[in-house]
């Protein structure tokens, strides 16, 4: 920094160090800031919140990044980038990166955050970074633990923050890691799964619901298809998926409100659908799909008492009616709730 000319501080956040590493820090001049919760988020929110400069400059004190790389993240944030990101890949030192990680772990979840959200970074995980520090508030970051590094990415790229990337070193750690391959790796999925309610309710839920009604119409209208004709036992399938599907679409949509409303979440999907269909639409879409299935219901058991109320004969069309109502019933009551949670975007 000296070097570079740049007018800074070094600012260590301790959360809980069972070693020296607060005292030799304070002795090399560095300001230490104390974090009682342990974590990997805990301890970087700390740093945050304690730094006052206009740039801050994140990275492990392990060894594993090197800080005379400073320089060219403050370039890429004076050229007008608000968060910088480095890339190890293409640099990993010998003995620095377990092969799980580096060709399985870092690869598939960085390709997952990038199919999510649509960030276009190469090394999502990797722990030395930059941004301005105005953009802190705009982020809103509140994770504690390993995960902090897939929100920060996360955020940055619902929030259509400039972000710019550049190849750094990464070499072999000092002491031992703390991370845990499987339960860190799950808490990073799990992280970037249920901030992305399209891909894990209701692209699925669609889909489902969509081969239901397919395989509930083959049935119904008793269609030849690959040279065989489908029985009952089809119709409840189809009745079956279609059901499920709609109700994963619905949790789906309920997921993107909250996160909406209350998360302060950016959707460009949501929001254009929150914008064109309102509460009436709703109820007057699962009241209509309701009302079908009941007069074919009526009609079928009419029909039934007059023949003597002795065997059914319209098993398919029964199924049918009783999967009309039901999703009738949750596309009615499932508007009401995405109006409930509605509530807290009228009073804002």
């Amino acid at each position: 920094m000296e070097r570079a000319g740049i007018d800074g501080e070094v600012v260590v956040a301790d959360n809980a160090s069972e070693d020296r590493s607060a005292e030799l820090a304070t002795a090399a001049g560095a300001r230490v800031v104390s974090e009682p919760r342990r974590g990997y988020g805990s301890a970087y929110l700390a740093g945050f919140a304690a730094a006052r400069g206009k740039y801050i400059v994140m990275g492990d004190a392990d060894l594993t990044y090197d800080f005379n790389e400073i320089p060219k993240f403050v370039k890429h944030l004076d050229d007008g980038a608000e968060l910088v990101m480095g890339d190890r890949m293409d640099n990993i030192q010998p003995g620095a990166m377990p092969w799980l990680h580096r060709y399985v772990g870092n690869p598939v979840l960085s390709g997952i955050l990038n199919f999510f959200f649509k960030t276009g970074i190469s090394d999502a995980h990797c722990g030395m970074r930059a941004l301005r520090r105005d953009v802190l508030p705009r982020l809103d970051l509140r994770t504690t633990g390993m995960e902090f590094a897939s929100e920060m990415v996360i955020r940055a790229g619902k929030e259509n923050l400039r972000i710019s990337e550049f190849p750094i070193d990464y070499h072999p750690r000092g002491g031992e890691s703390k991370l845990n391959t499987w339960s860190d790796g799950w808490r990073h999925l799990r992280f970037l799964l249920v901030h992305s309610p399209t891909h894990l309710f209701v692209a699925p839920g669609a889909i489902l619901a969509g081969l239901g009604l397919l395989v509930s119409l083959i049935s119904l209208l008793q269609i030849d298809l690959f040279g065989r004709e489908w029985q009952l036992h089809t119709m409840i399938a189809g009745a079956l998926l279609t059901i499920v599907g709609t109700q994963i679409v619905a949790l789906g949509l309920c997921a993107h409100a909250y996160g909406a409303y209350f998360m302060g979440e950016k959707d460009p999907w949501f929001d254009r659908m929150r914008d064109r269909f309102r509460l009436e639409h709703g109820l007057v879409l699962g009241g209509v799909i309701a009302t079908v299935g009941f007069i074919v219901a009526a009609v079928i058991v009419g029909q039934w008492i007059a023949d003597g109320a002795g065997q059914l004969s319209e098993e398919r069309t029964a199924i049918a009616a009783t999967m009309l109502i039901i999703v009738g019933v949750q596309v009615f009551f499932s508007s009401f709730l995405l109006s409930i949670l509605g509530l807290r975007r009228r009073d804002s």
